[in-house]
């Protein structure tokens, strides 16, 4: 695994370890490297009243874009005790928003140790984004 990469798998095992589930205790971590080359993370945070709690990449996302940044390079995720943790639907939905097809997703198998990298196009084939309502 490249610097670059460990870098962003780093930031994102450091964003899990404060991830809030305390109900179903699966934390998840996400860093973003942003076009600029910044990383931006964030963490799963639960709520007792489900579903409305919120997904690492989306407050990963929240991060880059509160700080300027719209575009994403890639991401890495990481599930605490977890095999490769894929994002759900409604993320892949939003890093699509910031990305493009060819944006590199990596996925780390905490059990193995082993990186699984995909594009969003494998991710999210024919996916609904801005081009679609130009």
């Amino acid at each position: 695994m490249d610097t670059a990469l460990k870098a962003l798998f780093d930031a994102a095992d450091a964003a899990a370890q404060n991830a809030y589930a305390p109900y179903s205790h699966f934390a998840v971590g996400a860093a973003i490297r942003g076009a600029s080359g910044v990383v931006f993370s964030g963490c799963n945070v639960e709520n007792a009243a489900y579903p409305v709690g919120s997904c690492a990449e989306a407050g990963a996302i929240a991060m880059m874009v509160a700080a300027g940044e719209t575009r994403i390079a890639e991401i890495a995720i990481v599930g605490v005790k977890s095999n490769p943790c894929y994002p759900c639907g409604a993320c892949r939905q939003r890093i699509f928003e910031f990305s493009e097809g060819s944006t590199r997703v990596h996925l780390r198998d905490s059990v193995k140790g082993s990186v699984i990298t995909h594009s969003m196009d494998e991710l999210l084939p024919h996916a609904f984004g801005p081009r679609n309502l130009a």
